[in-house]
């Protein structure tokens, strides 16, 4: 623990403090006890820094930490003038600074009550899970949600958080299915998620998962959609998905029905009304088939949506089969090599064939030949030898 200040002064006002019983405290008044958070957050990845804050009253001369419950403080620090609060300063998050934290101060020779317990926790230790949403990431107020963290076999203590604020997340603990449900919903539960994993009886989790983004949509009057050159449409061609609002907005979202994954998001400089935007599909294929809708929304609360579209359904006919057999640029180069390979091998063939022609002609003449001219060629042979 870096970043604290201890003096004599504190040590004794500390132990006057301490050695004074309940009662007597009790009847002087104990100030009221302070609180407690730590900044960035109560999960810290390993090796970050941490400053865990105490702030009490603009009267006290010194804080206190305790770790675990202890009945010895952990560290001092001296409040800066006018000052009603402290920071303890963690410089590199490990395993040994996980746990349980209280604070208390003290003005004069009065200590007051200890401050609500603060859990930190250490990730970055074990492969991150990843987060899903059933029935999906875009829901209407009133609606169902179940967030689901998946981790690896062996985990059994699961926590959600959400916008990274110095909140107490929610902890799942011997649950077999790490289902967090948060419905029906309300907008207070718009925002950005992230799931942990962990084992039992220890402050060490995972990283964090990749960010899932819950958007409440029914907020703004509803966008219009459509489809250019159609909503039915040949397999392979480009489609233009238009979404345009006639009231401000900045944000536009295309979502398809039954799909998990979030919504395409396209941002817009201009934010003057009426504003469209076009979500290109290039080309279309089978699995563009479907039912789609938009959304608008401003881009100073990215998860607080319009009310939807009416529906836009998709229809996507024919296959690559139906397609001209024309083709251009690698296709094109492909197929030119293809041609030359396939000539350079018939070349090839055609040399081996007259090769093995020739050979043969001349084995058939050495059959032809006389009887002199065998014996001719017999004495050459015993002349050389």
């Amino acid at each position: 623990m870096a970043g604290s200040t201890r003096t004599a002064t504190l040590t004794v006002l500390l132990y006057l403090g301490l050695c004074r019983g309940p009662w007597d405290q009790v009847q002087a008044g104990v100030p009221p006890k302070p609180s407690i958070w730590a900044d960035p957050g109560p999960m810290i990845r390993k090796g970050s820094p941490v400053t865990i804050w105490c702030q009490g009253s603009l009267q006290a001369d010194g804080y206190l930490l305790y770790k675990d419950r202890g009945s010895q403080p952990l560290d001092t620090s001296i409040p800066q003038t006018s000052s009603n609060k402290t920071g303890f300063l963690i410089q590199s998050m490990s395993s040994q600074y996980t746990g349980l934290y209280q604070c208390a101060y003290s003005t004069g020779d009065m200590l007051s009550e200890r401050s609500e317990p603060l859990l930190l926790v250490m990730t970055g230790v074990y492969r991150e899970p990843s987060l899903s949403a059933q029935p999906g990431p875009l829901v209407l107020p009133g609606d169902s949600l179940t967030l689901q963290c998946h981790s690896e076999p062996g985990f059994d203590r699961f926590a959600l958080t959400k916008d990274q604020q110095p909140t107490r997340p929610q902890y799942l603990q011997g649950q077999r299915s790490p289902n967090f449900s948060l419905g029906p919903v309300n907008l207070a539960h718009r925002g950005r998620y992230r799931c942990y994993s962990g084992h039992n009886l220890s402050y060490v989790w995972s990283a964090p998962s990749a960010p899932l983004d819950i958007l409440i949509a029914g907020i703004y009057k509803k966008p219009s959609l459509s489809a250019q050159p159609g909503p039915s449409v040949p397999w392979g061609v480009n489609v233009t998905l238009q979404c345009g609002s006639e009231v401000r907005a900045d944000t536009f979202h295309l979502h398809r029905e039954g799909s998990l994954d979030p919504p395409q998001q396209l941002h817009l400089q201009d934010t003057a009304a009426p504003s469209q935007a076009n979500f290109t599909i290039s080309p279309v294929t089978w699995g563009h088939n479907g039912t789609y809708r938009c959304y608008s929304s401003h881009s100073s609360s990215l998860f607080q949506l319009s009310q939807p579209s009416d529906p836009l359904e998709l229809l996507v006919s024919g296959g690559p089969e139906d397609q001209p057999t024309m083709k251009s640029g690698p296709q094109l180069g492909l197929q030119w090599s293809l041609s030359i390979l396939i000539g350079v091998s018939v070349a090839l063939v055609l040399l081996l064939s007259l090769l093995f022609f020739l050979r043969h002609w001349s084995q058939n003449k050495g059959r032809t030949s006389t009887p002199a001219q065998l014996l001719t060629s017999r004495k050459r042979t015993c002349m050389l030898l």
